[in-house]
């Protein structure tokens, strides 16, 4: 068979024209190209790089959240737990696997939702109403409601979360913390005078996304994503704490007083053990307490001390050698000064006395005589020098200056030291006479009483501060006037808190109140001070009670028992061994002890 002859195509000349009219076709959309690439690069390329970097990243706002604070063994005190918002959006409902598209009706949202928010299903479904987005469907959800609600995988349900400030311990804190009302504002305490250095370290983080949208490390800085675990220490310790508030709310309300507050101070460097005050107020749920609770009593009200601050004049006199540590006194019970009498509290004279005695039977007229021996100007001297009429330097919140009269009246009126003498005429506050009696405990240094320790990172906690304070009396003399407390504890009104073991030394106040300058009626203060072990002091307790009720309220009986359980267990959380036994002869003769003015 033959083959089939092959077939030749003959080339024809392209015409001229459709040369040109392809070039102009090709050289045409070249120009758009070009012309499109240009439009793309330079007026919509800000827009369009906008729009790949909100898709290629992950933008994270900082939460607001604040740092923990926690007492001095590490106890949680306050902290910040995140908080969801659960937001509805109707129109978006779909479930799992649905086809793309697809809106679910709100009831089969709610059935599922019920069970899981504890919420009934007809609650739900009132909010839902018909409204097709934006609906608050529930708040404070805590994370594993929120994580639950997560498992659903629902389309159009959004958790918003909020960090939400706790008081695990309630009210046990709350006098000296404070709290954040409903918009996080510090409102009290220090929450508000820490504010700056409760808030945490956060910064707006942006991190890359795949195209499965997992973060990718890379463009981050060194240190983006750094964690702020800084808690605010203090030196208050919960179980302390907890034993002195029982103690003062239940002697609070046996007596129908006002208000209380019991202070434990370390006397080597002014750390506050425990600051417990009553009434007192849950800072979870701020907003059902009166205002009039949010501030702490003991550092901003002043009152007059009386018989508690009689340690205080006689170590001035001591110390400006007015009166000799083995002379006596002559109590004769009253006397006149300047057209005024002054009593003692139970209007008996004592007779010749020696100064142990003085306290033991808390002689105002004694005092008076002791005082006598100080000069006026130098006594006055003396009260401003030991900071009366001064702002502690603590960092209690709100801490006030106590009043004194001026110079010239202390000088020209012999009625103001001779009042002065037994703790009247001049007023500070709690805390400021827990530092003087802390200055006597610790050899003649004032230190700075303060309840933190400041910011530790992690769970490491800061340590004590090494002992502190300006040198204001002679070590000897305060030696000597804490002897002679330690008398009113063995023989005196605080036989109360006498500890087998352990050498205590005390005092015991009862004050008039007044107000505007003027004594209130029947209206007292009650105090107790000690000090605690004398042999090597440590610690000293304050308890303060305010217009305690009936005729046997004195210091001995409304704030004296408060102080013997706050020292018991004192002595067991602080491991405090028992004392030496003592080398110095205790005063028990003399005049019957009385109760303390």
């Amino acid at each position: 068979m033959r083959p089939r002859p092959a077939r030749v195509v003959d080339f024809q000349p392209v015409p001229a024209g459709r040369l040109v009219a392809v070039y102009a076709i090709l050289s045409a959309g070249l120009v758009g190209l070009a012309a499109r690439l240009a439009w793309v690069q330079v007026v919509q390329g800000d827009q369009l790089l906008n729009r790949a970097r909100a898709i290629q990243t992950q933008t994270i706002q900082p939460l607001g959240k604040r740092r923990t604070i926690v007492d001095r063994q590490g106890r949680l005190v306050a902290l910040d737990e995140e908080r969801f918002t659960l937001w509805a959006h109707p129109r978006y409902f779909a479930f799992p696997g649905d086809d793309p598209g697809t809106v679910r009706p709100s009831l089969d949202v709610a059935r599922k939702l019920s069970a899981v928010l504890a919420v009934p299903m007809a609650d739900l479904m009132r909010n839902l109403g018909d409204r097709k987005s934006g609906v608050k469907l529930a708040s404070d959800l805590d994370p594993d409601t929120a994580q639950r609600v997560r498992k659903l995988a629902i389309s159009g349900l959004d958790l918003e979360p909020y960090p939400q400030r706790l008081y695990p311990q309630g009210g046990l804190f709350a006098n000296v913390v404070g709290f954040l009302n409903l918009e996080r504002v510090p409102q009290a305490g220090l929450e508000q005078s820490r504010d700056s250095d409760l808030k945490r370290h956060e910064a707006q983080l942006s991190l890359r996304r795949g195209a499965d949208g997992t973060p990718l490390p890379d463009g981050l800085r060194p240190g983006v994503i750094y964690g702020d675990d800084l808690r605010l220490q203090l030196t208050l310790d919960a179980r302390l704490q907890q034993v002195a508030q029982q103690a003062l709310t239940k002697q609070v309300k046996q007596w129908k007083a006002k208000r209380g507050v019991a202070l434990v101070m370390d006397v080597r460097n002014g750390e506050m053990v425990a600051l417990a005050s009553t009434p007192t107020y849950d800072p979870n749920q701020f907003w059902k307490y009166s205002p009039g609770l949010f501030r702490e009593w003991s550092v901003q009200d002043l009152y007059e001390p009386g018989s508690t601050f009689k340690p205080i004049n006689l170590a001035i006199a001591l110390q400006e050698g007015a009166i000799d540590p083995a002379g006596k006194v002559n109590d004769t019970g009253q006397l006149t000064i300047g057209g005024w009498p002054i009593f003692n509290h139970d209007r008996r004279g004592n007779g010749l006395i020696d100064f142990p005695t003085v306290l033991q039977v808390s002689s105002n007229v004694a005092m008076v005589q002791a005082m006598r021996n100080v000069k006026p100007a130098t006594y006055w001297e003396w009260l401003r020098r030991l900071g009366i009429d001064e702002v502690p330097d603590t960092d209690l919140p709100g801490a006030v200056a106590g009043e004194l009269k001026t110079r010239e009246q202390f000088v020209t009126q012999p009625i103001e030291p001779a009042t002065a003498a037994f703790g009247q005429g001049f007023s500070l506050t709690p805390l400021k006479l827990l530092q003087l009696h802390a200055m006597l405990a610790n050899g003649g240094r004032l230190v700075s009483p303060h309840i933190t320790r400041g910011l530790r990172s992690g769970d490491d906690l800061a340590p004590p501060p090494p002992a502190s304070g300006v040198q204001l009396i002679r070590p000897e003399i305060a030696k000597t006037v804490l002897n002679w407390m330690e008398t009113v504890v063995q023989t005196g009104s605080g036989k109360g808190t006498k500890i087998p073991g352990y050498r205590i030394g005390g005092k015991t106040g009862t004050a008039q109140k007044a107000l505007n300058g003027i004594y209130i009626p029947g209206a007292r203060i009650c105090s107790f001070v000690a000090n605690l072990p004398v042999d090597d002091p440590r610690f000293v307790v304050l308890v303060v009670v305010d217009e305690p009720q009936g005729g046997n309220a004195y210091g001995s009986t409304v704030a004296l028992p408060v102080a013997r359980q706050i020292i018991e267990a004192l002595l067991v959380l602080e491991k405090i061994p028992p004392s030496a036994p003592s080398d110095h002869r205790t005063k028990t003769s003399g005049s019957a002890p009385g109760r303390a003015g």
